[in-house]
């Protein structure tokens, strides 16, 4: 009992920085799992991965000003996540190129700016620490507003959950009954930056769209129904969490990285054994057409 508990538990109990990274990776897992099943719903998954990279620039702008101030950074990501998307909206409607082109190439600009930036005025170090994160150094303020966050994602999601769910199953039947569409997808659209900006900050730019999607694909090989879905996919992402912490802390690997590699893990165990689409299952289907 005692060698369980200083595997599984001690870690946490033991060292503040450990109930730190915790606490950051349970609040990331709440915002960011329900939103990556409406991503992956709207057939809308790269978006996330390109928004993760499109705020950059503006983080590396807080740090060419402020070092790595926690303010400055988060400001600067939200306008640029948001120039991003108004960019890449604008160039769609009044041109002949479709909106993920435009989307890749404005993504694709924004992390070449952005790593410029920062290897500009940063060492290599502050460099990794954008580019991959580091969970366990959560200070308060990170800290508060990575639940901070989560706390609007979850409340706003609660007011906007059927019509994004009904625009998910039939958009044009969304236009013709209500006008909610719109807003709804606004208002989405602006909680996946915000969560991207959480997780920048814990796993960085190139992770931090992991801990959103890939809690989702694990859902989807579970569920067909979306509330179903949205709580198998928030409890993957607890579970990588917890499980990419304590990979992290007796083996040594980077913390943010073990945490996506749990989640790879989930992932492809539920690819193989999934009850909605699982490789074996379709292998070895069940005597279901039996009475």
């Amino acid at each position: 009992m005692s060698m369980l508990n200083a595997i599984f538990i001690a870690p946490f109990t033991e060292f503040e920085f450990m109930r730190r990274a915790l606490a950051g990776a349970l609040a990331l897992a709440l915002g960011a799992g329900p939103l990556g099943v409406f991503l992956m719903l709207r057939r809308m998954s790269l978006v996330g991965d390109a928004m993760a990279h499109a705020i950059l620039p503006g983080a590396a702008v807080g740090f060419l000003l402020s070092g790595l101030n926690l303010f400055a950074m988060t400001a600067g990501g939200l306008i640029a996540g948001f120039v991003v998307a108004l960019l890449t909206g604008l160039v769609a409607r009044t041109t002949e190129l479709k909106e993920d082109a435009a989307l890749a190439t404005f993504y694709l600009l924004s992390l070449a700016v952005g790593v410029t930036i920062i290897s500009l005025k940063g060492t290599n170090i502050d460099l990794l620490h954008v580019l991959f994160g580091n969970v366990l150094a959560l200070d308060d303020q990170t800290l508060l507003l990575i639940a901070a966050n989560a706390t609007i994602t979850l409340i706003v999601l609660a007011v906007i959950y059927r019509p994004l769910v009904i625009e998910c199953v039939d958009p044009g039947f969304m236009r013709t009954v209500s006008s909610a569409g719109g807003p709804a997808h606004l208002a989405f659209l602006v909680l996946v930056v915000i969560n991207l900006v959480s997780g920048f900050h814990a796993l960085g730019t190139l992770l931090a769209v992991g801990i959103m999607m890939l809690p989702a694909a694990i859902g989807r090989f579970w569920a067909r129904d979306t509330t179903l879905m949205i709580l198998i996919a928030t409890a993957s992402g607890v579970v990588a969490g917890y499980a990419g912490l304590l990979i992290s802390f007796h083996f040594g690997v980077a913390s943010g990285p073990a945490i996506i590699l749990v989640a790879g893990a989930l992932y492809l165990c539920s690819l193989l054994f999934g009850r909605v689409g699982g490789l074996v299952r379709q292998l070895f289907p069940g005597r279901h057409l039996e009475a």
